[in-house]
Formats: structure tokens, sequence, C-alpha cells
């Protein structure tokens, strides 16, 4: 099975839960991740906003905002840029769609942007995952790009990088690519396993 079908079969299979489970599924996982170290040390988290039948984080970003953490949402780049940039999210941030859809900050101009090395932990969303801590996404490519330099920098312990899925999102076994950024940890309505690196 190619990496587009294997998108399209577990794409399915998550927007095959309705609201009423994929609501219940999104306050555990919450749950789970509110307890977790690296959130709870964490003074800077980039969240997203759910799409596509993603979880949902928003109340772990009240939860966030409420204990005085830093919040940020990923912005997508110019039009042939896979990179992301990270701005503040604050309950009171106007958000407008992005070219796909996606809500996420207004940039105003003068504004600063942040980059992943300056975040303490990203949560990452994604299409599928396996036991090893290989995340499959929808394929642009945009988180893998924007933390490449951890290929490089083993020791960096900045951003860390949980991804959050349903946990009917697990598959055996996903080809690794080079440009593949793995996972430290994954999160989903039964817990948050750790990945060894």
């Amino acid at each position: 099975m190619t990496r587009d079908q294997l998108r399209r079969e577990i794409r399915q299979r998550r927007q095959r839960l309705d609201a009423h489970a994929r609501h219940h599924r999104s306050l555990a996982l919450c749950a789970h991740l509110a307890e977790e170290p690296r959130f709870r040390r964490a003074r800077r988290i980039a969240f997203y906003l759910p799409n596509d039948g993603e979880p949902d984080l928003r109340p772990l970003m009240a939860l966030a905002w409420e204990q005085d953490k830093a919040c940020f949402l990923p912005v997508v780049g110019a039009r042939h840029s896979r990179r992301l940039w990270f701005l503040p999210w604050t309950p009171d941030t106007p958000l407008v769609p992005n070219r796909f859809g996606i809500p996420e900050p207004l940039h105003q101009r003068g504004e600063r942007r942040f980059k992943p090395h300056s975040l303490d932990l990203i949560l990452m969303p994604l299409v599928a995952f396996d036991a090893h801590g290989h995340r499959l996404g929808m394929g642009g490519g945009y988180y893998d790009t924007t933390l490449a330099f951890l290929r490089y920098r083993h020791h960096w312990l900045r951003p860390a990088r949980i991804g959050t899925a349903f946990a009917c999102q697990e598959v055996d076994r996903l080809p690794a690519e080079a440009w593949d950024v793995p996972l430290d940890a994954i999160a989903t309505e039964d817990g948050v396993r750790q990945f060894r690196r």
C-alpha cells in the first residue's frame, strides 16, 4: 500500500467517528496530555486547530492559557514555502482561514513570528502513526520541513514533539523516509506513549 493509499484509508477511518465519539475521545486525550510531564514543564506550547476530523485540543489550549503558558498556533508560510511559523494565540486572537481553509492567527505587520526552536513543546497532528514513533502527515511535509534541523542536532531537547491522534489511527508499521522527523511521544484517548531515541 502506498503512503497516499494509507492516508486515504486512515483519514476515512478517522472521519467515520461520529461527533459524540470524537468529542469524548478528544477530551480524554486532552486529560492525558494535561498530566504529561513535558506539557506541565513547558512554558511555550504550539497547538493546532482541528481539521479533517482531527482531535480537538481546544480544551487543553484553554487550560494552558489559564496556567499562564504561552500558546502558539502554526501559520503556513508563503505559497511556495513548506515552512511553518508560529504566532501567539490568546482567546481574543483574530483567526483567518489559510489557503487550506484552516484557521490561523492573523499576522500583523511587524509582529514577531516564532521559530520552532524557541518553543518547548509542539503538539502535532497526523494521519497515522506506528509503535516506533513514525508519523504520516497529510502529505505536504510542513512539519518535517520546519523541524528538519532536528535531524542534525540530536542533543537538542527543544522542542519536544508529541503527536496527537485517535487510537484507531495506529498502523503496524510506517516506512521511515530520510526526511521524516520522529516523534518523542504519541497521545491518544488511551494515554501517552513515549518513544526512545
